[in-house]
């Protein structure tokens, strides 16, 4: 993934319409590489795993397939370099939102919009690591469940580390925040983005927050604690 000068990540971009009908310029290892994974996204997203062919990719890119096997040995391994890429930008997004404040409200709202901001990206990238047809493969379903848990980690430790509850409860809060955010996003973009997207996104953050809102915050359940613990009286003076 390349990053623009204000940090902003860029994912891999097709070659221009205009370059494909000949054999695309001689370019540098880096930059080819970026403009071939460009080109098999477009190809992976409308036709799935099984169905495209490394004679399109190439077409698409403007290369020849040797030149496509120079950077790829083959179809799994092109197609996992892209899952590795698109996985990893979900995981940062998600990451970064609950870094970004520490108001928990913002934080599931930032949370919640990642996934938004990921289906609805008009490449249909998304369409690799959350609604793959290569999940039957070892590699493919190991990368897709490492995504998921790895979100999974970073929303669990937040609630450890704001309400005290013990690792286990706080796991299976931060699966089904993230399975919330999954589904319905997903659901959302099927649907046809019937309800604009700024309110899907506040009607799932209100019915996340109003769950986990109810869990009071660690120096809340500390004072809490410390006021019904019994006293030992003093006897009076004299």
């Amino acid at each position: 993934m390349r990053h623009q000068p204000g940090g902003a990540p860029v994912t891999a971009e097709p070659a221009p319409p205009d370059a494909r009908p000949g054999r695309a310029p001689r370019l540098p290892r880096t930059a080819r590489r970026f403009q071939l994974l460009g080109a098999a996204r477009e190809v992976f997203v409308a036709q799935g795993y099984h169905a495209a062919a490394m004679d399109e990719i190439a077409e698409r890119a403007g290369v020849s397939k040797p030149v496509l096997y120079q950077h790829f040995p083959g179809k799994l391994e092109l197609y996992l370099a892209l899952l590795d890429e698109h996985a990893t930008q979900l995981v940062t997004s998600v990451q970064d939102a609950l870094a970004s404040t520490s108001d928990n409200h913002a934080r599931i709202a930032r949370s919640i919009r990642a996934y938004f901001d990921f289906v609805n990206d008009p490449s249909g990238a998304h369409q690799l690591v959350l609604e793959s047809d290569l999940r039957n493969e070892p590699a493919v379903r190991q990368r897709i469940e490492t995504a998921f848990a790895q979100c999974v980690r970073a929303i669990a430790a937040t609630i450890v580390a704001d309400t005290g509850l013990p690792q286990d409860e706080a796991d299976l809060l931060a699966v089904g925040l993230v399975g919330l955010a999954e589904t319905a996003s997903r659901w959302w973009l099927v649907r046809g983005a019937t309800v604009e997207k700024e309110r899907a996104i506040e009607s799932m953050v209100e019915l996340a927050w109003r769950g986990i809102g109810g869990y009071p915050r660690q120096e809340h359940r500390d004072a809490a604690r410390t006021n019904t613990e019994p006293h030992e009286e003093v006897p009076p003076a004299g």
